[in-house]
């Protein structure tokens, strides 16, 4: 358990929901059909069904898709949150995944209305209803903008982290033919669409990061006005109490102010 709490907190909380709720609707213990994303039950009245947009992003494939979604989904998610540089403050990788949540959904949502028009059939039929794998590939995919040059393993194939997210679209394409292609890929336009908006489109084209995360998630993850320190699962903030003076010594520590090591000072134009 000491293990389960130490490890970064958004990563364990989703990946401990993935496998409670897969396990529970793949064991025939609870019913798959009321977690499910169905628009029409999720704005449903009297009484909505608000939970299917979180829940929707807990359920992995059947039999050993189980593990296989579980592990890529703590592996990356937890690297992630962990080490990379995009996702420095609290709350930015939670607001990372909100954001690719939200794009995938409203994909998922374009498309079934244009198979519908296409199709004229159900778009429960044509739409996808789970998206925990387009989640997966998301995170693969900036995994691998982070990390291209360094070597991964896809089973028993070593490649560099650049190509993992097509491959895995790949293995995608041919295990699950064009329609799961297609889901899933739309976790690639998600993650990309993240990375343009907040790295390419400032560095190279001169615009803002409209992307920031708000205040109110920073708060909600206890950062605001509080001073970093590196923690095993990530960023910890300390609260900025007031704290009594100490004396002044010869040197500054790893999260003391340089100015620490510097004496009392005098006021300019003073005696």
């Amino acid at each position: 358990m000491e293990d389960f709490w130490s490890a970064p907190p958004v990563a364990r909380t989703w990946t401990a929901a993935t496998l409670t709720t897969s396990v529970l609707i793949y064991g025939r213990i609870i019913n798959g059909s009321r977690l499910i994303f169905w628009l029409p039950y999720v704005f449903k009245f009297p009484v909505p069904e608000i939970w299917r947009i979180l829940s929707a992003f807990w359920i992995t494939g059947r039999d050993w898709e189980i593990l296989y979604d579980t592990y890529f989904l703590w592996t990356y998610s937890s690297n992630l949150e962990r080490e990379s540089p995009r996702f420095t403050q609290p709350g930015d990788f939670f607001h990372y995944v909100a954001f690719l949540g939200t794009v995938i959904l409203g994909i998922a949502r374009l498309r079934t209305i244009i198979l519908i028009r296409i199709q004229a059939t159900s778009g429960l039929i044509l739409g996808s209803s789970t998206f925990l794998s387009p989640m997966i590939l998301a995170l693969a995919y900036t995994y691998s903008q982070d990390n291209r040059n360094k070597k991964v393993s896809f089973f028993i194939v070593q490649l560099a982290a650049k190509w993992l997210p097509w491959v895995m679209l790949l293995a995608a394409l041919i295990l699950g033919g064009p329609s799961n292609a297609l889901n899933q890929g739309t976790g690639i336009i998600a993650a990309h669409l993240y990375d343009f908006l907040t790295r390419l489109y400032p560095t190279f084209g001169g615009g803002r990061n409209y992307l920031k995360t708000p205040a109110f998630v920073r708060r909600w993850f206890g950062g605001v006005d509080q001073r970093a320190q590196r923690k095993g699962y990530g960023t910890a903030y300390a609260s900025q109490t007031q704290q009594p003076p100490r004396p002044a010594s010869g040197f500054s520590t790893a999260f003391s102010s340089p100015w620490s090591s510097r004496g009392q000072g005098r006021r300019l134009g003073g005696d």
